[in-house]
């Protein structure tokens, strides 16, 4: 459509004007005939006009009309358990029958996709090229990354094609989804003979020559009443072998080990069911613990300026760690004995104002002490600036700002995982100084502050200092908030604030690095299904980071077999990756010429097996009746395909049509201007030929 901003009664006007220059132009006797005479007023009535009308701001309205067509996901549970437990003829059905459904809607007018537990990005998934094959299964996640990926697009319902059984993420219980959950059960409700270790629990760290305990549950079904031998390995020997009752009426039966822990290093344990006949799998009959035996209890003094909640918070966190010796310190209250050693300290508001525990802070900086920093309300700034931390802190008088933490990825020296991000964002703001913050060479923040919904890059948790005394700050003394919030939500569990605190302790404590080739695991240990990560830093002769260094790692598994990487650490900070590991004990050796010298770093990672999907054979209907239950949709079996079919054809889903209006000036359309300019070309050619101008 063309429109003006002005009257439609101005373009009788423009054509007056074009038709009275025409008439002026044109009245009088000229050289050439008449019909030719008329044909060129003619052309320049019509350039003068449409001139005229170019200075009333014509404008193209365009209407497009868009028709989205309603779009069916079919979110298929390829886990392992899906293949293990499903009846082969009834699998192999229900995929036969998924794709017939997926024909059927798309005839009627559907979009049909595709969903899986592990997508492969930029390809679509296919419906003939499935593979039940994911190691753990998480619905929730499945779920919601369908509900994000089609927020603005014509979704008409998710068919969830599951056995149920959920051992990763969140429960799809706990979750509200805005679309139907048309969920098709497979898998089996009814139980197999097998025996299972569906638990092993363990200190990660155990002190030489100390005993400590490994305990396992055993689960079972189709065995009551009889006994099951357990035995605890370590390589191919047989450490200890324990004979277990399996009680009738209860699925669940518990055994104990003690182990005496030999020399510090990272050992190996398995423990072990020995399979049964009838057995209906051997996947689930064994686990793997690892253990570090280190030499002794590391020794923290946990210092404040004022009784504090921050205080009760990190004391419980510590203290929920057997590994650790815990000393509090308060002026006035708790004096701090002339002497005493301590392998990190926590100072809480120390520096203060007043001076307040300076006795405290001496002592700390004369042993020369790693020590993690907690600024709060009582801090004197001026004196931690003074420090030589790695941060220098400009406050803006005593204004606050409220944060919550967001962990830096590029940060390696410990990871975080997607469950330990949640629980950050879910946290309730705590208060940091309102300033200026400058991060001196060689520090890196662990944490940033996130401001409501608005992610800064200013540091919340930050690790820095000289090279022989690490040291770390905390910018807010309300993370007692944080750990309280996560017990509530979390039965008591604050596991991600524990694991921060603890976490932080230990890269503290490391020994002075001095290396100028640092190569370390960013986790404790991995899954068979993880990405293994190393981090790596190189330094100059004066110890500056140095950036994309080629190095060169061997690795060596429990059989002595070699793999060989050629990486290089890049400006990100991101991590080396090794791809996926099979399980077990590596040690690595990492070689590198920085600066014309060869450097080199070795140490150890672990990859631990976790059979997941062979923990339980027993289907959950339940679950899927009541996702579906929940939104307004119902649960069928594999023989249901075709009512499946009926009833979303009977929902009587609509195409969502869009219109988009675009409004371009007419004055703006480039070959508006060579029209104009061919017809005043062609007026001056022919004038000219004809003998005037």
């Amino acid at each position: 459509m063309l429109n003006t901003q002005y009257s439609p009664w101005f373009i009788l006007l423009c054509l007056a004007v074009g038709a009275g220059y025409a008439a002026l132009q044109y009245s009088a006797s000229a050289p050439w005939s008449k019909n030719l005479n008329y044909a060129l007023a003619a052309l320049r009535f019509v350039v003068v006009s449409f001139l005229c009308y170019l200075l009333l701001a014509p404008f193209i309205k365009t209407t497009t009309t868009r028709t989205e067509p309603p779009t069916v996901v079919l979110a298929v549970d390829n886990s392992q358990s899906v293949e293990l437990f499903t009846p082969k003829n009834v699998l192999s059905q229900a995929t036969t029958d998924l794709a017939r459904l997926a024909e059927t809607l798309r005839s009627k007018g559907f979009t049909v996709e595709t969903r899986t537990l592990t997508p492969t990005p930029g390809r679509p998934t296919r419906l003939d090229s499935l593979r039940f094959s994911a190691a753990a299964t998480d619905i929730d996640q499945l779920l919601a990354g369908t509900r994000t990926a089609y927020n603005d697009r014509n979704l008409a319902g998710v068919v969830l094609v599951s056995d149920g059984l959920v051992n990763q993420g969140r429960s799809p219980g706990y979750s509200d989804y805005s679309f139907p959950i048309y969920s098709v059960a497979v898998g089996d409700t009814v139980p197999k003979r097998d025996l299972r270790l569906t638990g092993l629990t363990y200190n990660r760290l155990a002190f030489s020559g100390n005993r400590f305990p490994v305990d396992a549950e055993l689960g079972f079904e189709g065995y009551a009443g009889g006994t099951a031998t357990v035995e605890l390995r370590e390589g191919n020997r047989v450490l200890d072998s324990r004979r277990v009752a399996l009680p009738v009426g209860r699925r669940r039966a518990k055994v104990s080990f003690q182990i005496t822990a030999p020399a510090p290093g990272k050992r190996r344990y398995e423990v072990r069911v020995v399979p049964q006949p009838g057995e209906f799998t051997e996947l689930n009959n064994a686990r793997t613990a690892f253990i570090e035996i280190v030499k002794g209890k590391l020794r923290v003094l946990l210092a404040g300026a004022a009784p504090h909640p921050d205080l009760k918070a990190l004391r419980a966190a510590i203290l929920a760690n057997d590994n650790f010796d815990l000393t509090l310190a308060l002026p006035g209250v708790a004096p701090l004995r002339a002497g005493a050693d301590f392998d990190v300290a926590i100072l809480h508001q120390l520096p203060a104002q007043g001076g307040l525990g300076n006795d405290i802070l001496a002592q700390v900086k004369a042993k020369r002490t790693p020590a993690l920093y907690i600024i709060g309300a009582q801090s004197d700034l001026s004196a931690y600036n003074q420090l030589g931390t790695g941060l220098t802190i400009q406050a803006r008088g005593s204004q606050t700002d409220e944060v919550t933490p967001r962990p830096n990825p590029g940060f390696a020296r410990f990871a975080t995982d997607e469950e330990t991000a949640r629980r950050y964002a879910a946290y309730p703001p705590s208060p940091v100084p309102f300033g200026d913050y400058r991060l001196g060479p060689g520090a890196e923040a662990a944490l940033w502050q996130q401001v409501g919904r608005i992610s800064t890059q200013k540091p919340l948790l930050v690790f820095g200092g000289p090279a022989e005394r690490r040291q770390g700050t905390l910018l807010t003394d309300g993370s007692w908030q944080w750990r309280l919030s996560e017990a509530v939500e979390h039965d008591e569990k604050a596991e991600a604030y524990d694991r921060l605190i603890i976490r932080t302790l230990q890269l503290l404590t490391q020994n002075a690095n001095k290396k100028r080739l640092d190569v370390y695991p960013t986790q404790e240990s991995f899954g068979t299904q993880d990405d293994v990560t190393l981090g790596a830093e190189t330094y100059n002769a004066v110890f500056e980071r140095l950036y994309n260094q080629k190095i060169d790692l061997t690795l060596t598994d429990e059989q002595k077999k070699v793999r060989r990487f050629s990486l290089a650490n890049p400006e990100d900070g991101s991590p080396l990756r090794l791809g996926p590991l099979p399980a077990g004990l590596y040690r690595y050796q990492a070689r590198a010429t920085l600066g014309g010298q060869a450097q080199q770093d070795a140490g150890e990672l672990l990859v631990q097996s976790q059979p997941l999907e062979a923990l339980e054979s027993r289907a959950d209907h339940n679950l899927l009746a009541q996702l579906s239950r929940r939104s307004g949709a119902q649960l069928y079996y594999p023989a249901q395909f075709e009512k499946l079919a009926q009833d979303i054809l009977k929902a009587n889903y609509k195409p969502v049509i869009t219109a988009e209006e675009d409004l371009k000036d007419l004055i703006n359309l480039k070959w508006i201007f060579f029209v104009i300019l061919a017809f005043l070309t062609v007026e001056w050619a022919v004038r000219k030929y004809s003998g005037s101008i």
